[in-house]
């Protein structure tokens, strides 16, 4: 549960580290490395993991209390990560072709 109010902040971080971004179109363009105009699972988990990894400082695939923000919360692997960034996925997926449209992808998570 302590994850889910961190998610919020750690999504932001790759906003913070690869450029300014300031509309979703652009956002997609970044996230959507195949570049066919829509977001699939594979590419939205590999951008938003790169959070993750920026905070994983000893590179050890797991998140411990102290590389999260806060320095609190319990320990998640990297893979536990990715698992949950697939739920969140599934959410905004609402017309659930198994891809984020520029709309998906700005809406917040149902």
């Amino acid at each position: 549960m302590r994850f889910r109010r961190l998610l919020p902040a750690i999504a932001c971080l790759p906003l913070l580290a690869q450029a300014q971004v300031n509309a979703t179109s652009e956002y997609l363009a970044r996230m959507d490395t195949d570049a066919d105009g829509r977001v699939s699972l594979l590419e939205f988990q590999d951008w938003m993991t790169y959070a993750f990894d920026a905070r994983d400082g000893d590179k050890d695939g797991v998140l411990s209390s102290a590389e999260q923000p806060g320095g609190k919360g319990q320990p998640i692997t990297r893979e536990q990560h990715r698992e949950r960034l697939a739920a969140t996925f599934r959410k905004q997926d609402t017309n659930r072709d198994g891809h984020l449209s520029a709309k998906e992808l700005a809406a917040p998570p149902q």
